[in-house]
């Protein structure tokens, strides 16, 4: 497939490219060892019109497909990953899941609003029991008529302090199994609804992450997304989606890793000469620059796969499989090339490195994509 770029992408490429370098780079190994969530720098993503690329102008957002979204988060993530989840979060599991299965009365209460930047969102799908076993949801939403009465816990949440809007996966049902999962949008601030501590993270140290406790929430029912039941789909096809974003984070990790070892290597001197002229140096270089091409042509082509209404399942679990094994390699391999600098927090790389095991995880293990892709390739 040709992946050429057209004038609009090109240019909110290079707009996320000079944003991740004049604004997110200044300050990124201070925020990282404060654990600061960096809200000017939000607000001013949401000014470039970040925070709701593929939502409808008329909703607030950008109205941009999702290859533009990728290239975004690939600019963004080659420098500061934490912010880089925010958008994700925002855009692919809080905007994209109410602009494809809200009412209108809920995008124009909270669509609009998110999508704009004026709040931003968390998605609620992990429990302490329930992560990659997304079926034994243990918060529930007991339907009481009119309303639901939500109580459980959620950890692993991003934006979990941050947010204004949280899409909130519960069980109605237990006899119904799946089908009897709801996704309900809870506001902070509702009464019963408490926040946990901020977890102390090995990487995306800038990015708040939380666990939320429901104790007796009320939520209306006209908060519930889709029929009832539905909730289980809505998470499944939404993480879909979210998927790709990730792909793209840890595509813009790996890029970012590489592009730093390829710069230190043309500049670090060692046995006469630079170090990029030692075959062990060039012949590592080599390998990050084709895996990262192949990693890109697969997170390029499960964007297009979306914006074609092609079903994009198995091309985003394989682009996030693959794009989250690279930034790992990629990270690892420009430590080792950086030597004792690259232990050294001035030289990025080392955080680099502890952002990019985080891909491997959330929104579906390394695991879980190759269970997705099995299943896919052999269904048939």
């Amino acid at each position: 497939m040709d992946f050429s770029l057209s004038e609009e992408q090109l240019m909110i490429q290079q707009a996320a490219k000079d944003f991740a370098q004049n604004e997110l780079l200044p300050g990124i190994v201070e925020r990282d060892d404060a654990q600061k969530f960096p809200w000017e720098l939000v607000e001013k993503m949401a000014g470039l019109g970040f925070m709701g690329m593929m939502v409808d102008e008329k909703y607030g957002g950008s109205g941009l497909d999702t290859l533009s979204y990728v290239l975004a988060m690939e600019e963004l993530s080659k420098v500061d990953a934490s912010a880089s989840v925010m958008v994700s979060v925002n855009n692919s599991l809080v905007c994209w899941g109410l602009d494809a299965f809200g009412t209108e009365a809920q995008k124009e209460k909270y669509l609009t609003r998110l999508a704009s930047g004026e709040v931003i969102g968390a998605f609620c799908l992990s429990e302490p029991e329930a992560g990659s076993d997304a079926t034994s949801q243990k918060t529930t939403a007991i339907d009481k008529g009119d309303h639901y009465i939500l109580n459980g816990t959620k950890n692993w949440i991003t934006n979990g302090s941050s947010a204004e809007i949280y899409l909130v996966i519960a069980q109605t049902d237990t006899e119904k199994g799946h089908r009897g999962i709801n996704a309900l949008i809870v506001e902070k601030g509702m009464d019963g609804f408490e926040i946990g501590p901020k977890e102390n993270k090995l990487g995306i140290r800038g990015s708040d992450t939380h666990s939320l406790i429901f104790n007796d929430v009320k939520i209306p029912k006209e908060n519930r997304i889709g029929e009832d039941g539905f909730g289980f789909k809505f998470a499944m096809k939404t993480l879909s989606g979210g998927r790709i974003g990730i792909a793209a984070q840890a595509l813009g990790i790996a890029a970012g890793a590489y592009e730093l070892s390829k710069k230190y290597a043309k500049e670090r001197k060692a046995f006469g000469t630079e170090i990029a002229n030692h075959q062990a140096i060039a012949f590592k270089l080599a390998d990050m620059h084709t895996k990262i091409q192949a990693a890109r042509y697969l997170v390029y082509q499960a964007a297009c796969d979306k914006d074609a209404g092609k079903d994009y399942s198995l091309s985003g679990a394989m682009a996030k499989l693959y794009a989250s094994e690279v930034a790992m390699e990629t990270a690892v391999e420009a430590v080792q090339i950086h030597g004792g600098n690259g232990f050294v927090k001035e030289y990025h790389v080392e955080r680099l490195m502890r952002d990019a095991k985080i891909t491997q995880i959330y929104e579906g293990t390394s695991e879980i994509q190759k269970m997705v892709i099995s299943r896919s390739i052999l269904k048939d």
